[in-house]
């Protein structure tokens, strides 16, 4: 027996039944012997139990067992079970329920939840001096050769024949918008055309036919480039599928670093492309042509350990490789317009600038216990006699509480004429402004700051805000006038200080002060100060969450108006400013006809009301030609066609919104005759829809001009928001962005009763 040497403990329970079934299944050769034995006794049984014709037994079905063809042994088969029949109830259906199934992430998904995982505040720092133990990453991304589209331009009428560098510079004057910001502009558009044509002659060559700007036109490169963007448009589901998958596969070869072991964001990989430069405002080198930076002018910055990233462009080498942990950056060089070193660096939720930033917010936290005894220094000086001593005491008077920059000299043949503290100018202040004569204490001020951003703001020095508590506003005031007797427009106001005398002030007054700590100490300040006042409010506490937003709006929409934080309103914002207005006359216009129908219907006159009337149609149409018009897209291949598919997509387009237009117009309206109480509620829900959108017209035109995100990005400590929306219970999305979110994650876990001041900067 081959199991004679196991005990049967050692058996598995399969294996025991099956070989007891086998022993007891009777031989083949006496089957007929066992099969009359059988039914003797099946019979005699029968007889026992009372039924002498019993019923045929149904047939049992049968499993093959997996190993029986595998064994010497004939093994038994094992009767299949039998389904049981489920009764079905009247009403339900019997459908089954569908697990909820897990959405697969994809690798960018992936790589971001990679990167939340690490929590940089909790880890260990790096030794004294070093940003890094080790790092490693994938170099920059630079962009493709140019490639020419061969269409020239006209000189003097007759078309001119350029080389491919000359087309291409060409190419970046045609792509300029002639009634944009800068050739648009009667300020801007002689400088970019001087700075342009004066490099592209350099390109062209002395010998050149092209000398005059006024006999170019650039009209055919123009059109050719306006219809490229048409065919663009044309792309199909299946390219737009393609050209996504090569963005992504560019961001996972360029767009991580691995850093002391954690993966780590880059920021900036893509290596700038040539073309006109634009500057902001009125800069003096606007249409200066940017070279193609080449991989010999770019510097790496590894760990000597780590890889050597392979330059990507064929024939070519970095420059230089660094092994320098004491800076941040992976890769810099050198741009040619202003001749400024450039820097790729990691993002901005990466944890180096999550060090930067809780670093800069804890320091302005710790003004908060510094601020009395260094305004107390100040005021005092307002009134010495030393006129150096007085011009730095009025500059820091200015600094903290008009928010201004240090400001500091520059050359304008260079660089904009932008404006601080520092380098403002007798022309920059306009006393009295509205001729009111008398005591008034009033100041214009105007002149370009950061960016080129216009600083235009009326200054009553003799007001409660710059005077209680010995403001000494008027101080200031007397100040200013003594500082400008005398002197001519362009004559500077702080004559006796410079921006390192202030800066090196501020830093003995306290470790690491600076002007913008000032800033962000404001800003802070100004912010928790505003929500606080909000929140003593009674009423406050029964707002609705999206009431409470708008409320913290404009507590940030204060801070950016002390900050001077503006942006140009876009035809964008105006179209969708005009866009709401319309729909909220439409919906008040509504509402109007609601209250006149529910007293026609509630009376029971014989005035009928008006019906919605069938909107299947046009819907079906406008789906219709959407399905064709990406048929189209699919199929095209010729120029001609993609023009052809993309106009028939924008009319498709058209005939959609022309659909939603008329669900808008009539969504107060029924198919059939309504009841009173139906008309009253439809009131109701149109009332509410009314206030929405008022509130989010105000919010959104209040701010048209002011930048938010600067001073939530900059300078406002993500701390007091976290904890504002903890205590008042609203979801930080309302608030951040999910780029904040993942810029300010360290900030994410401070209690609701968290607090901006000196203590909660020094425990960090």
């Amino acid at each position: 027996d081959g199991f004679s040497d196991s005990s049967e403990e050692d058996v598995p329970l399969a294996k025991l039944k099956r070989k007891s079934n086998s022993k007891a299944r009777p031989d083949p050769a006496h089957s007929s012997s066992s099969k009359k034995a059988s039914s003797t006794t099946a019979s005699r049984n029968s007889t026992l139990n009372g039924s002498a014709n019993p019923k045929k037994r149904p047939r049992v079905k049968y499993e093959e067992d997996e190993h029986e063809h595998d064994s010497d042994l004939e093994q038994p088969r094992r009767p299949v079970p039998k389904k049981k029949k489920v009764k079905q109830e009247k009403g339900k259906s019997n459908n089954k329920i569908k697990k909820p199934v897990m959405k697969e992430m994809d690798k960018a998904e992936r790589m971001s939840h990679a990167m939340q995982s690490f929590l940089w505040w909790n880890a260990e720092e790096p030794k004294a001096g070093a940003q890094w133990h080790t790092m490693e990453h994938a170099g920059v991304a630079f962009p493709e050769a140019y490639d020419p589209h061969g269409v020239k331009m006209l000189y003097d009428g007759q078309p001119v024949t350029l080389s491919p560098v000359e087309e291409e510079a060409a190419t970046f004057f045609a792509a300029m918008d002639p009634e944009g910001m800068h050739l648009g502009n009667q300020k801007t558009a002689p400088i970019f055309i001087k700075n342009f044509f004066a490099d592209f002659r350099q390109i062209l060559g002395k010998q050149h036919v092209i000398r005059d700007f006024k006999k170019c036109d650039w009209e055919p490169i123009r059109r050719h480039l306006n219809e490229q963007k048409i065919i663009k448009k044309a792309i199909s589901d299946k390219e737009r599928k393609v050209n996504k998958e090569t963005r992504n596969e560019a961001m996972f070869q360029f767009g991580y670093a691995l850093v002391d072991g954690h993966i780590e964001k880059v920021g900036n990989y893509n290596m700038e492309p040539p073309g006109a430069f634009r500057g902001r405002g009125e800069h003096p080198k606007a249409g200066k042509l940017k070279h193609r930076v080449d991989p010999e002018q770019v510097f790496l910055n590894v760990s000597e350990c780590a890889r050597v990233p392979p330059c990507t462009v064929p024939g070519h080498a970095w420059g230089e490789l660094r092994h320098d942990p004491q800076v941040q950056w992976l890769g810099q060089w050198k741009e040619n317009i202003n001749n400024q070193v450039k820097y790729m660096q990691l993002a901005a939720q990466s944890s180096f600038k999550g060090k930067s930033d809780r670093s800069k917010y804890n320091k302005a936290a710790l003004l908060c216990g510094n601020i009395d005894k260094i305004r107390d220094s100040y005021k005092k000086k307002l009134k010495a006699k030393s006129l150096e001593a007085r011009q730095l005491a009025t500059a820091m008077w200015v600094i903290d509480k008009l928010a201004l920059r240090v400001g500091g000299e520059k050359d304008t043949e260079e660089e904009a004429d932008t404006v601080g503290c520092c380098s403002l100018r007798v022309e920059h202040l306009n006393f009295d402004p509205n001729d009111e004569g008398g005591d008034c204490k009033e100041i214009e001020l105007e002149f370009l700051g950061k960016d080129s951003m216009l600083f235009k703001q009326t200054i009553d020095f003799g007001a409660t805000m710059y005077t209680e508590n010995n403001g000494m506003g008027e101080q200031v005031y007397e100040n200013f006038k003594a500082f400008c007797k005398k002197k001519k427009s362009h004559e500077e106001v702080f004559n006796s200080l410079t921006p390192s005398m202030l800066n090196t002030h501020l830093k003995e007054i306290m470790d690491g002060l600076t002007a913008k700590v000032f800033r962000t100490y404001n800003a802070s300040k100004t912010l928790q100060d505003e929500l606080m006042k909000t929140e003593a409010i009674k009423s406050f506490h029964s707002l609705t969450p999206a009431e409470k937003v708008a409320e913290y709006n404009n507590a940030n929409r204060d801070v950016a108006i002390l900050c001077n934080h503006q942006k140009t309103v876009s035809k964008a914002q105006t179209t969708q400013l005009e866009t709401i207005g319309s729909k909220l006359a439409m919906l008040k216009k509504q509402k109007s006809l609601l209250k006149k129908m529910w007293k026609i219907v509630y009376n029971g006159t014989d005035k009928k009301i008006p019906m919605k009337k069938s909107e299947d149609k046009m819907v079906e149409a406008a789906q219709k030609a959407i399905e064709k018009a990406k048929k189209m897209k699919d199929k095209a291949v010729t120029n001609e066609e993609k023009i052809a598919a993309t106009e028939a997509d924008e009319k498709a387009k058209q005939q959609r919104r022309d659909a939603q237009d008329m669900k808008f117009t009539q969504a107060h309206l029924w198919d059939k005759q309504p009841s009173p109480d139906q008309i009253a509620k439809r009131i109701k829900v149109w009332s509410s829809k009314i206030a929405k959108m008022e509130l989010n017209l105000k919010h959104k035109d209040d701010n048209k001009e002011v930048s938010l995100g600067t001073s939530k990005l900059n300078y406002m400590d993500p701390r007091i928001s976290v904890a504002w929306c903890k205590r008042n219970e609203v979801p930080i999305e309302k608030i951040f962005s999910k780029t904040m979110r993942d810029k300010f994650n360290w900030a994410m876990a401070v209690p609701s009763d968290w607090e901006f001041n000196a203590k909660m900067g020094e425990q960090g």
